[in-house]
């Protein structure tokens, strides 16, 4: 990837990167464990961000 980016590719990849953190145990705990883990949680290696 580029070194210098796009703002909006940026900005893209911030929210990518904020919104890639699992539950926190307090949802978990408020929800009697029905939610249990993030179904959309991405690995770096694995799943690749698409349209960024």
């Amino acid at each position: 990837m580029a070194r210098n980016k796009h703002v909006a590719r940026k900005l893209r990849l911030a929210k990518a990167g904020k919104s890639n953190s699992p539950t926190p145990v307090w949802v978990v705990m408020k929800t009697l464990r029905r939610v249990r883990y993030l179904p959309r949680l991405r690995h770096w290696r694995r799943t690749k961000l698409k349209n960024v």
